[in-house]
């Protein structure tokens, strides 16, 4: 991703970060472990660790309702998790932070929740050519049910949208716009401020998937102005099985429950139900505690390193990683967008990305193969799927020498 300031590897102390993240000390294979797959699920450092199990051996009771001292602890540190989350997007309100199991359930939720009481036949959602299927399935599900259309703005051979094409297809029925702000399987960094300008022109409501750009760059949801942003913890350095949905408060008031049991109402007998207020409306159930507070743990650590740092370092490695790999014979980036995250996804001539992965693990390297969820994607470049290095600030360039030696080694293999 661009960044306004470079962070070089002497300015950028990438040995001390390494060492807050005791897995990367893992020997798989009798080799070093080499994780490039960050854009799946990143990994967790000790921070993070020690807040869950201080939550778990501390403060571990269920939260709201409870007058016992544990159960105080627990909804402190679980509201406390959401104001640090509202800081960290700038939201107006902590009633604006939903907590979720990830960004797929957030994504869900305005799907049943927002979009299908209110589209009819004819109606348009709008999404691009990038989605991952998590940005994709839900409306198919709520068009499907509601006889509305979703309607897909292109792309180009560099994996980038056609944004003139994209304001052609807002249209008069066109009721939600729903983008990736990173696209998972190319990197693309999509132009979300130009996407909601062009939307809020004509009173159209946006959701972003934030999952790739949460770990990679700072996000202020009142500068972009969106009315909906999702993204998940694992992603970002925390626990798994948590997510959050920002939401426009005007919009969320006025959205009915997605689920219904426990702690989202206010009162219930058999002839009705009073819903609860916002956030509660819509966590029904026992929450993720531990998760929320991991997210928090996480959250104060990126912040502690500095987001503009990371950014510049991690686009540091991407260039490395571009050129490095560029030597290969028989390689093909897929997806070489202008503005990308950090993250290089490609083919190898005569080597299936799934035997690639397999050979690459041997020798202690861990990336993703497949099609990352994002078939259409694969369909638009003519592959069945590619190969995906995902890096974050505690990888390094030697880490990076280590792939592309793995990777031309595994090209001699095939011929």
């Amino acid at each position: 991703m661009s960044a306004q300031i470079r962070a070089t590897p002497a300015e950028f102390d990438v040995a001390r970060y390494r060492a807050d993240f005791p897995i990367l000390a893992e020997r798989i294979h009798g080799k070093p472990l080499v994780y490039l797959d960050n854009g799946a699920s990143s990994q967790r450092p000790t921070a993070v660790l020690d807040a869950e199990r201080r939550y778990a051996e501390h403060m571990h009771a269920n939260v709201h309702r409870g007058v016992h001292t544990l159960s105080q602890r627990a909804t402190d540190a679980f509201e406390g998790a959401r104001e640090r989350v509202r800081v960290f997007l700038n939201a107006r309100s902590s009633r604006e932070i939903i907590f979720t199991r990830g960004t797929t359930e957030a994504i869900n939720l305005v799907a049943q929740s927002y979009a299908r009481p209110k589209l009819a036949p004819g109606d348009e959602i709008l999404i691009t050519w990038l989605e991952h299927h998590a940005n994709i399935v839900p409306w198919q599900m709520v068009a499907a049910a509601t006889g509305a259309k979703l309607v897909v703005a292109p792309i180009n051979r560099r994996g980038e949208l056609e944004l003139e094409a994209f304001a052609r297809l807002l249209g008069e029925r066109t009721r939600l716009v729903a983008t990736a702000h990173v696209s998972n399987a190319l990197g693309t960094v999509l132009p979300v401020k130009e996407i909601v300008a062009l939307a809020h022109a004509r009173n159209i409501p946006v959701l972003l998937d934030g999952a790739q750009a949460v770990p990679h760059t700072a996000v202020d949801v009142r500068a972009l102005d969106c009315d909906f942003y999702a993204f998940s913890a694992h992603k970002m350095y925390g626990p798994t099985g948590i997510g959050v949905l920002y939401g426009r408060e005007s919009l969320l008031e006025a959205m009915p429950p997605w689920q219904g049991g426990g702690d989202m109402i206010l009162s219930v007998s058999f002839t009705g139900t009073t819903y609860n207020e916002l956030p509660h409306k819509f966590e029904a159930g026992t929450p993720h505690m531990g998760g929320a507070v991991g997210l928090a743990a996480a959250i104060d650590y990126i912040d502690g390193i500095g987001l503009e740092r990371i950014a510049a370092y991690e686009h540091g490695l991407l260039e490395y990683a571009t050129e490095r790999l560029g030597t290969i014979e028989g390689l093909e980036l897929v997806g070489t967008a202008r503005d990308k995250a950090s993250l290089v996804s490609f083919t190898l001539k005569g080597v299936h990305p799934h035997d690639l992965g397999t050979i690459l693990d041997q020798s202690g390297i861990a990336i993703r193969t497949g099609h990352h969820c994002a078939m259409p994607v694969m369909e638009y470049f003519g592959v069945p799927a590619t190969a995906r290095a995902s890096f974050a600030f505690y990888n390094t360039r030697a880490e990076i020498d280590v792939l592309v030696e793995a990777v031309a080694a595994a090209k001699t293999l095939f011929g």
